[in-house]
């Protein structure tokens, strides 16, 4: 079958891989019905993240159960399923905590920018939808796998409540998600820190009332002046720089919270400044698994659309094109199809 493969930074190729089979009893063989590129492909596409070895490509997935090992009990070939990036057994006692994406026997999904992929720890990874969705429904599942779960995650990490003032850094597909998320979870007003048209108008019918432009100290006190100088009650980063994860800290009122689910590269914090901040951190891979249950079920009955960060659709032969429109910002997020 043909996969994603990345040889080297810049380097993306649609090429001959081999076909998944069972490895382990735990295991499900899952048929796509689309794949995506995520924002952290970037990464090593970039060259930012180091690239030793051929890698095959692609961690958000949702499709059709087509065999499973002889040990999975709760998902059975037919059953249409979306699975966390993060695989766990759900039974572990991080995994019980709602932690599953720090389960003891945690794997990270790869290889899912292809027509079939294998599912490690089916039964404590996968769930599955009550019907088969429409068509129109696969994006959103689709983001439910990563950027909807992990934008999610943001906001549930950052402690958005009902009436409550957030600001999303970043305006990637995963800050979008983390606007939606905090207009689910009840924020009176969302602020959304980006300088993107397109982004911008996303956001706001995601649920943001304000954008913010700047950047860096700028935009620290434009959110300053926003909230009459007390600063944010939430703050979800969804970038990973430096730059981001201090303008998230610095936005945050004493005693708010910051989510923070940006891959790290280059982020050092210094503990005088953390300690005479007074704000609490929470973050890291985000335990999708955990909101799967209830993101699905606000896709199945329309309450939300996710699929609509997906701006840019391509056949899986042409994938380079997709990694090169989102690393020249020109797409948000690129849907892959099989």
């Amino acid at each position: 079958m043909l996969g994603t493969v990345l040889h080297a930074p810049g380097d993306i190729r649609c090429e001959e891989v081999a076909e998944p089979k069972i490895l382990r009893p735990t295991d499900a063989i899952i048929k796509l019905s689309a794949s995506c590129v995520c924002g952290s492909d970037l990464w090593p596409y970039r060259g930012i993240q180091a690239v030793t070895a051929p890698q095959h490509m692609g961690h958000e997935y949702c499709g059709v159960v087509v065999e499973v090992g002889s040990d999975v009990k709760t998902i059975r070939p037919g059953q249409f399923v979306v699975g966390s990036f993060c695989l766990s057994d759900n039974t572990c006692p991080h995994c019980r905590y709602g932690f599953q994406s720090s389960c003891e026997h945690r794997e990270f999904m790869s290889g899912a920018q292809a027509p079939y992929a294998r599912i490690a720890l089916a039964d404590g990874t996968l769930v599955a939808t009550d019907t088969m969705p429409s068509e129109d429904l696969i994006p959103s599942l689709l983001a439910a796998s990563d950027v909807l779960g992990t934008g999610w995650y943001a906001a549930d990490a950052a402690r958005v409540t009902p009436g409550c003032t957030a600001v999303v850094v970043g305006d990637g597909a995963v800050g979008l998600m983390g606007v939606l998320s905090a207009k689910q979870l009840g924020a009176g007003r969302i602020i959304a820190m980006s300088r993107h048209k397109q982004r911008q108008e996303l956001a706001l019918e995601y649920g943001a009332t304000d954008i913010i432009t700047e950047r860096g100290d700028a935009g620290v006190a434009r959110v300053k002046e926003l909230t009459g100088g007390v600063g944010a009650d939430s703050v979800l980063e969804c970038v990973g720089t430096q730059e981001s994860m201090l303008q998230a800290i610095n936005c945050a009122r004493p005693g708010g919270s910051i989510g923070y689910v940006g891959v790290p590269h280059g982020v050092e914090l210094d503990g005088q400044m953390l300690f005479f901040q007074q704000k609490n951190l929470l973050g890291g891979p985000a335990p999708v698994r955990r909101f799967l249950p209830h993101l699905i079920d606000l896709i199945m009955t329309r309450q939300i659309n996710p699929g609509k960060v997906f701006d840019l659709e391509v056949p899986l032969t042409d994938v380079a094109q997709g990694y090169k429109a989102m690393d020249e910002r020109s797409a948000i997020k690129t849907l892959l199809r099989m």
